[in-house]
């Protein structure tokens, strides 16, 4: 029986380290973040990928970084045919990679060479890209850089999210992990190395970066909130006040006004500009310290603010 030990933490992770378990695979152990604080009332919370550990009784370690920690020592006298990791995170030490008897190999949620990094999805949906998939590489020390294994597209619809995508792509992933983990061990493979010269990078969403540029095309405005949904979220200044932007919709009509300008307002309707003479209807939305709440809600209470032609949106 194939032994492995499985490296991950998010939602995205679960259902690929279910599916090793379900297929019959020996996972000797679990690799996952410490228990981390949730919510309001911070409840400790264990990830998604050490409760189905839990659930299918592996040994979970539980290290805050991998490196020279103990758990890695447990990982190395373990000597599993593979090591497995999905969303993982930390960079395996040469030691650890080195411990495997058969390989070590990464579900990566991009067509690398394209997106190496923390957040694929994100920049995939941010940037309108019309595809992205998973991409199953051995691991080397450089950050999504080996070889890649196997591969496998899936279309981004312009109705797909942050949330959406990774629900796709972790099924995607979990089946795609399956297909080619017995052409591993049989070495039925053709690895192809990346070609450097097109690796683009998708590095960890910085606050900064969740401010919505309404002088962008209202295409690229929509697809930057949904590149941020549901986490970590997107905002605009909308009359002064710092608002998330939950979702919108692309209109078909143009305007002559300037970016960040209401084009029209009415009892359930919020239009803005865009850049490119477009413009985009807001549908849901949340003003600083109030919760979520549809555009009638939001009109409901801002009277005679927002009036046709004024400049709403800081740029």
């Amino acid at each position: 029986m194939t032994s492995i030990v499985f490296m991950g933490t998010p939602e995205f992770s679960a259902p690929i380290l279910q599916s090793l378990v379900d297929k019959g695979y020996d996972v000797k152990a679990v690799v996952t973040q410490p228990d981390r604080p949730v919510g309001r009332k911070h409840v400790l919370t264990a990830s998604p990928v050490k409760k189905v550990a839990v659930a299918n009784n592996i040994l979970v370690l539980q290290p805050e970084k991998i490196s020279g920690s103990d758990e890695m020592a447990k990982v190395i006298d373990i000597a599993p045919d593979l090591i497995v990791t999905a969303a993982f995170g930390q960079f395996l030490p040469n030691k650890l990679l080195a411990s495997v008897k058969v390989a070590a190999i990464n579900v990566h949620a991009s067509l690398l060479p394209k997106y190496r990094g923390g957040a694929p999805v994100h920049y995939a949906v941010m940037n309108n890209d019309d595809e992205t998939g998973v991409s199953i590489i051995y691991m080397v020390k450089k950050m999504d850089a080996g070889d890649v294994i196997s591969q496998r597209a899936i279309p981004i619809e312009k109705t797909d999210d942050v949330g959406s995508m990774f629900d796709k792509l972790s099924l995607l992933g979990r089946d795609l992990l399956l297909e080619t983990i017995p052409n591993i061990l049989s070495g039925n493979i053709s690895p192809v190395p990346q070609d450097e010269g097109k690796v683009t990078f998708s590095p960890t969403i910085k606050p900064e970066q969740e401010e919505v540029d309404f002088s962008q095309p209202a295409e690229l405005v929509d697809a930057k909130i949904r590149g941020l949904r549901p986490f970590p979220s997107s905002y605009i200044i909308l009359a002064g006040t710092r608002t998330k932007l939950w979702d919108v919709t692309v209109l078909d009509e143009k305007t002559d006004l300037a970016a960040g300008r209401v084009v029209r307002r009415g009892k359930h309707e919020l239009v803005l500009s865009t850049g490119a003479h477009g413009t985009i209807s807001v549908n849901k939305l949340q003003p600083a310290g109030k919760p979520k709440q549809s555009v009638t809600d939001f009109l409901n209470g801002t009277e005679d603010a927002l009036t046709i032609g004024e400049q709403v949106v800081d740029l």
